[in-house]
Formats: C-alpha cells, structure tokens, sequence
C-alpha cells in the first residue's frame, strides 16, 4: 500500500479519536464476550455424561448466562457500527469539503488543462469508493485484530501445546494475505484512473450531444467509449481476479489450521492423562480455532477493498495537493469603489512558455471610457479579459486598478468590481430570481423587475409558468441561447458594478432585441469603464478607443472614424463585414 496516503488518511482520522477509542473498546468487549460464550458451552457439553445421562440442573444456568452474553455482543457491536459510521462519514465530509475548497482556490490553468468529468470523478466515484472500504476497515478490521490476540490467550489458558499448533501455521496465512495486497495496489489505481476516464467522456458527450448529433459522430465516439470500456473491464477483472485470490489461500491455510487442532487435540482427549483435554474443552478449543482462523479471512477480505479504497484516495489527494492560485499578499488592499482608471505597463503573458502571446502589452484607460477590442480569432481578446480578472497573473509587467497594481488588491475585492457578460452563458439550479440575484443577493423584487425590464428580458420571463419563481435546470435547462444570455445581462444590469466586460454579450440574441439592448448598455456604462469585445463591428462605432489586436499586440488604436480614416488593418476588417 502506499505509506503516504495511509498516513494522510490517519490524520483525518485523527480528528475524531473519542470515536476511535470507543469502537475500540466495543470491539474489545464485544469479542471477550463472544470468546466467553464457547466456554460456557463446553462446561454445559462436559455435563452431557452419556446417553439419557444429562444434568440439567446445571446446564440451565450455563445456557442462561451464554444467551445474556450473546445480547450485550450484540449491543456492542451495533454500539460500535454507529462510532464508526461516524467516523468513516465525518472523514468523507471532511475530504470531499477540503477537495471542494481546493477546486475553488485552484488555478485556472488546472481546470482548463483537464475534463472537468475527470475532476468530478475523483470528488464523487473516488471518495464514495474509498468510504466504502474505511467503513469495512473500522467494521472488520478491529474486531478481527482483536478476536485473534483473544482466542490465542484464550487458548493458551486451555492447552499449550495444541496452541503451538496454531502459532506455528498462523504467518503462512500473513504470508500469502501480504504477498497478494502488495500487488493489487497498482492494479486497482490503474482502475481508477481509467473509470475517471470514462466519466470524463461521457460528461463530455452528454454536454456536446447536438454536436455530435449534427456532425454523425456517433459511431467513432461508440467505439472510443467501447475502447475505453474494454479497457476499464480488462482492468477492473484482473484487480478483482487477483485480489479474490486472497480469501481462498487464506481459507486453504485456516483449513489446515483447524484440521491440526482437532486432530492433535482428538489424540490428546485420548490418551487422557494428567495433560488431557474433556470432550467438552476439546469443543471449545475447536470453537476458538474456527474464531480464529475467521478473522484472517474477514481481514483479508478488508485489505482487498482497502487496497482500492487506498488507490482511490491516493487520486483525491493528488487534487486536494495541487498548488492552490498564488494567495494574496498579505498586505493587499481590499478594493471598496473603483473609480476605473486601468492601466497596463509592459505586459508580458503566454499559456505555454515556448509559446509566446502576449509581448509588451501597454494601454491607459481612463474612468468611464468604453475600450472596445477587435482583432481575428487566438489574437488575445478573451486573454487580456483574463488578465484584467486576475484569472492569470502576467509573466511580465504589471497592470493597475486606480494605481494599486492588482496584485496588491484581494482577489475578490477586484473581480465583485467587475460585471461580466460572457458569450458563454452560465446558470445555475434554481428559480429565475436566483440567478438574476447571483451579483446582488440582497436585492427586492422591484429591482429585479427594473433590471429585467431593462435587459428586455421581463417579457419572455412572465411568459414561464411561474414567472420569476420559475426553476431552470442547470445550465438554463430548457432556455434558449437567446434567453439565456438576457438573464446574464439583466444579472449584470441588477449589480450594476463600477466596471463591466462585455464579451460577445449578444451574439446569440436577435437584432432587433440587440439593438434595444445596446441602448440599455450605452446608458449603464455612462460613467463605467467598460471593455467590450466584439466581432461584429456595428456595435461598437460608439466605443472611446478601439484597441486593433493581433498576434497578442496591439496594431491599431483610435475611435472608429480615426481607425477608418487610417485605411489599415481596422478597415480591412470592418469591409470584410459590409461589403456589398
């Protein structure tokens, strides 16, 4: 197994050691109890003298005590399931938690870089699965560990010799139980890594369905799936395969332990003597020896599932220890009310080293001038978006928010001053209200209807069955395009931040709705710096500076009559779009 993730997972555990410390002791108590009961059997044997010989009188009260005895076990042992399904469910919460706040703090280079269903896999698949075997551990592991040392003082305190027995045959089963979990680790991570494959896949084909759909993929994406399944099921067998052989061998071992007892034992009670054995210890030591060699089997048993549950929670720490986003300083300001004078010096950025973007990047903007950025396709629009969010931090150079450079600012001081509208709309499960109050929880009903009025987008949400109550489903659920993107706008128009960005904020919706909407936004960002990018040109002829973008620079800078006078790059690309 892996030392490191076991003692992680220790220190998790650590934190609930009254739990720990009482499942102990009901593991302990409940076995001793357990051992007692064959002792009290064997005493009630020893008094069945021969056929129609048996003493009642004082079997009666043996049998009474091993039925109390066997109702505290069970006591116990329920006692004991309740502190360790504490335990196993209060670590699970604590794991999934900290993943949870990890994923958040994270950068986004790490989420783009991956499926996001590879990174829900281990938060969800992963952590269950580990769950499982923590709780069959706590469950099986105790106890057994305990019903062993036991039945070894047990029954030593009836026969030596015939314990040597058992002593003696007892590390082949170790042997075998540790030669075959030390070679399913590997197998059952290789297995979690491909399940977090397939997750991936399919949350990807689910999402991209009408895609797939439109271009007639769906034969190539059946035979990736059925690639990927085929190779979860190779793996998924060969893990079970191998560590299934652990109860077997461990049983086969037992077995010879068990057949040693009862045959040295039987030859003992023969011969009798001082050092013999009554037919009834005989059948209590037979007890013991049963009782003993169970738990090796049981433990076995567990060590399988802990080797997956290991393998599991090895993939949930890898995330969990990712490096978190650069924290603020800790002399960062917290920004209460830009005023929107933005300035970049020098800047410098790329995604890859060896791939260079962004080269010595300079722009002054002043409080409430709307910059608008046009340039072709992977020239650097939505990357200098990216920057002015802090979302990346540049490798070069700095930028600065009312003469604060921004990473003297709190990150979360710095993005609520900004308002986004993306191309990309995003809403979450729940009521229409919700996610128009996402920007401004605290805000009335009336202000809500004033910015949806605004937005233009009141019409279409008085028409749903329960208006503004009306729940959508994740991703806007059934919506348009076009009504989605309304609600990010009317979310946008409700906050009403001292500084906005604009990508593509309509392109999904229709011309005339757009036209009315670009009057809304000529009035919000009255007095706002604002930073609009577009790749239809007609809407934004009314912009202070155009930034001409390409290749990660800018090439061409003015209003849009100066930039059209110039006859350049501007001009070519706004008479691709009207030429007649």
């Amino acid at each position: 197994m892996n030392k490191g993730t076991i003692k992680k997972v220790l220190n998790y555990i650590g934190k609930y050691k009254i739990f720990l410390g009482l499942s102990v002791l009901f593991a302990a108590l409940s076995v001793v109890l357990t051992l007692y009961v064959p002792i009290l059997i064997g005493k009630a044997i020893d008094y069945i003298i021969e056929a129609g010989r048996v003493d009642f009188d004082k079997m009666a009260p043996i049998l009474i005590k091993a039925m109390i005895a066997v109702g505290i076990t069970s006591f116990l042992q329920w006692l004991m399931n309740v502190c360790n399904n504490k335990i196993t469910y209060n670590v699970v919460r604590d794991i999934r938690k900290e993943a949870m706040r990890k994923i958040e703090r994270l950068p986004l280079k790490y989420i783009d870089s991956r499926s996001y269903g590879e990174i829900v896999s281990r938060v969800v698949a992963d952590v269950d699965t580990f769950s499982e075997g923590l709780l069959m551990g706590f469950t099986q592991f105790f106890t057994g560990v305990v019903t062993i040392f036991g039945t070894l003082i047990f029954m030593l305190t009836i026969n030596v010799r015939i314990t040597l027995v058992v002593v003696i045959v007892t590390p082949v089963s170790l042997f075998v139980a540790r030669f075959i979990a030390s070679k399913t680790f590997s197998m059952f991570k290789l297995q979690s890594e491909i399940r977090g494959e397939q997750t991936a896949f399919i949350d990807e084909m689910i999402g991209n369905l009408k895609v797939v759909q439109a271009y007639t993929h769906e034969d190539e994406n059946m035979e990736k799936f059925d690639d990927i399944n085929e190779r979860l099921e190779k793996a998924s067998l060969r893990a079970t395969f191998f560590s299934s052989i652990t109860n077997p061998s461990t049983r086969f071992v037992n077995s010879l332990v068990y057949t040693g007892v009862a045959l040295s034992g039987a030859l003992i009670a023969v011969n009798g003597g001082a050092a013999g054995i009554s037919v009834g210890r005989l059948s209590t030591f037979l007890s013991y020896a049963n009782q003993y060699t169970k738990p090796f089997n049981e433990i076995s048993g567990v060590v399988t599932e802990l080797q997956n549950a290991i393998a599991c929670a090895a993939r949930i720490f890898e995330l969990i220890e990712e490096e978190a986003e650069t924290p603020d300083n800790n002399n960062a300001v917290a920004l209460k009310e830009a005023r929107g004078n933005i300035e970049l010096k020098n800047v410098y950025f790329s995604y890859v080293p060896d791939k260079k973007l962004i080269e010595d990047f300079n722009l002054s903007v002043k409080k409430g001038q709307r910059v608008a950025i046009v340039g072709p396709t992977g020239c650097g629009k939505t990357t200098l978006i990216n920057l002015l969010m802090r979302f990346y931090d540049v490798n070069k150079g700095e930028i600065s928010v009312d003469g604060n450079e921004i990473r003297d600012i709190t990150r979360h001081s710095l993005r609520s001053n900004y308002g986004m509208v993306l191309q990309e709309t995003w809403l979450k499960n729940g009521t229409i209200r919700e996610n128009i109050a996402m920007g401004k929880p605290d805000a009335t009903d009336g202000e809500i209807i004033e910015a949806a009025k605004a937005a233009h987008s009141h019409g279409f949400i008085r028409r749903l069955p329960k208006g503004y109550d009306t729940v959508i489903g994740e991703d806007g659920g059934s919506l348009s395009q076009g009504q989605k993107q309304l609600l990010c706008i009317t979310r946008i128009m409700l906050a009403l931040p001292p500084m906005l960005i604009l990508d593509e904020a309509t392109s999904s919706i229709d011309t005339r709705t757009e036209i009315k909407i670009q009057e809304a936004f000529a009035r919000m960002m009255k007095g706002r710096t604002s930073f609009i990018v577009a790749h239809r040109l007609s809407t934004i002829k009314e912009a202070d500076i155009i930034l001409v973008m390409k290749d990660g620079n800018i090439i061409e800078q003015g209003s849009h009559k100066e930039l059209l006078a110039r006859n350049g790059f501007y001009t070519k690309l706004y008479n691709s779009q009207f030429a007649q």
